[in-house]
């Protein structure tokens, strides 16, 4: 399974389809420019085992790219586009990646890292010295002499703290058509067809999207990527191409239920067969109204960057338990309490996963405190979320660990706040934080991003706080309500919650110095 294979046996059937241009990028040309980008790696001495990186917008020549990582043995690295230049500047270091794939799109930033971070850069759209597309053209596009599997090497992130680069080693088995454990899940537990068309609205630099879209294309299907996700087009990209599977995160489903309903039922959604969520916790109300819309073919599973577990729920199993992510397919599930030692089922507390035969181990790069961190005693991972498994095995999730607010000494979930604030009807995105308080240690703030910013103000925080006031108790009650235009969240669906409690930790100190 490999799409070189694919070349040979259906030259002519799309491996790319950008859903707004239209561009599409056969398995024969696939096959072409990932050989290309191969023989410019090795022209430019780099070998078996380096780092390479990419940054760049959601971009026909992504996949090119990396797929012809993927046969040549590095390394490759994907870079959020929406960095700052000394963010990409650190990672490129970190990683030490020796080149830089990105584009026009991104010039400006580039031209900055440039200035930070002395590693060659080509860009694709941008005539030149720099030109991609030149430096390829000049390649052959048959395949290099050692071809030998890569792998890619993601960074957290960085929600929480400086991103970390998440460093597997290179697969043991060189051919670059071996399957994986991916492709089982793929293919066994979510059900996808060699024949399917895939929706990809996210970002491709992020580990979900990159990683289901290449095992799409492994396996024979057509990737259909956005080049930005929008809630009509992507109901126009379902009707259009008649995606038969997909990919989302919580907030994506969030902003499509909150279209007009005249809008949501002009198009023709019935081709998909799986809806696939991950990436953070699904508020129960959006999920069911999600099987309601689109039917049983939502699936769901909880897994991290680092591969250190996989957990799988479908909609049938999830509507006995709402809210549960599922059981685990991969490493086995255990919740631990402050020692590290489990807990009875029922009982909440940090979710490690014990590792089971054949999962290969994580670290993270050049941060052996980190790795270590991530383990407790028994040898078992975590990705710092918190949760519980009910008596059936069923894992649900509270929060991570890190967002916790202590107030008062009683111990808050912001999820669960969250959850119930995307679900009013005016509300379009929600981040819950501890901010400093004198009395209490800390206090719950939310902050809202409404539906239509005029009606930002006192009456409407007074109808959110309403709205809470039945659902929640009174110390899970935000003691203040603010609003902005935008919350501070990755297209990947991430929030930057540091931003946000970085930014009143520093007003509340101002405050106190001044006072």
């Amino acid at each position: 399974m490999h799409p070189s294979i694919h070349a040979k046996t259906n030259p002519d059937r799309p491996a790319i389809i950008m859903a707004g241009s239209g561009e599409t990028v056969t398995f024969a040309e696939l096959d072409r420019r990932s050989n290309q980008v191969a023989q410019l790696l090795r022209s430019r001495g780099i070998k078996i085992g380096d780092t390479v990186a990419i940054c760049m917008e959601n971009h026909p020549w992504f996949f090119c790219l990396t797929w012809g990582f993927q046969r040549s043995g590095v390394h490759y690295v994907g870079i959020s586009s929406r960095l700052t230049p000394p963010e990409i500047a650190y990672i490129l270091e970190d990683s030490g990646a020796k080149i830089l794939f990105g584009s026009a799109y991104l010039a400006p930033t580039l031209d900055e890292v440039a200035k930070l971070a002395p590693v060659e850069q080509l860009r694709f759209d941008t005539p030149g010295p720099m030109s991609a597309e030149d430096a390829l053209a000049a390649m052959p596009d048959t395949p290099i002499a050692d071809e030998r599997a890569g792998v890619d090497m993601l960074y957290s992130s960085g929600t929480t703290g400086r991103p970390k680069g998440v460093k597997i080693p290179l697969p043991e088995d060189p051919a670059i058509d071996q399957a994986n454990s991916l492709v089982g899940l793929v293919l066994m537990a979510f059900g996808i067809k060699p024949d399917a068309v895939y929706l990809t609205p996210a970002p491709l630099y992020h580990a979900a999207p990159l990683r289901w879209s290449m095992t799409v294309q492994k396996i024979g299907g057509t990737v259909v990527v956005m080049e930005k996700f929008d809630p009509e087009a992507a109901l126009a990209a379902i009707e259009k191409y008649k995606i038969t599977d997909s990919q989302f995160v919580p907030t994506h489903f969030v902003r499509m239920l909150k279209l007009p309903e005249d809008v949501r039922k002009k198009y023709d959604t019935s081709t998909m067969k799986c809806a696939i969520h991950a990436a953070a916790p699904c508020p129960v109300p959006v999920k069911q109204a999600m099987i309601e819309w689109w039917g049983p073919v939502i699936y769901e599973y909880y897994a991290g960057t680092e591969g250190n577990g996989f957990t799988f729920v479908t909609s049938q199993e999830w509507l006995t338990k709402p809210g549960t992510v599922g059981k685990a397919l991969t490493g086995i599930i255990r919740v631990c309490d402050e020692n590290g030692d489990e807990v009875p089922r029922g009982t909440e507390g940090q979710i490690f996963f014990e590792p089971t035969e054949g999962m290969v181990p994580f670290e993270y790069h050049n941060d052996p405190a980190k790795t270590a961190d991530a383990r407790n005693k028994h040898g078992w991972s975590s990705l710092g979320d918190v949760g519980y498994q009910d008596e059936d095995g069923y894992l649900f999730l509270t929060d991570r660990k890190s967002f916790m607010i202590i107030s008062g000494g009683v111990n808050i979930y912001p999820q669960e706040i969250e959850n119930l604030l995307v679900t009013h009807p005016k509300v379009a995105d929600a981040a819950v934080i501890g901010a400093p308080d004198p009395e209490m240690g800390e206090k719950v703030v939310a902050v809202i991003q409404p539906l239509d910013m005029a009606q930002a103000g006192e009456a409407l925080a007074d109808e959110i706080r309403e709205y809470l006031s039945g659902q929640l108790s009174r110390v899970k009650m935000p003691r203040q309500i603010d609003f902005r235009e935008q919350l501070p969240r990755e297209l990947t669906g991430k929030l930057y919650k540091r931003l946000l409690r970085d930014e009143y930790k520093a007003a509340y100190e101002a405050a106190q110095a001044g006072a």
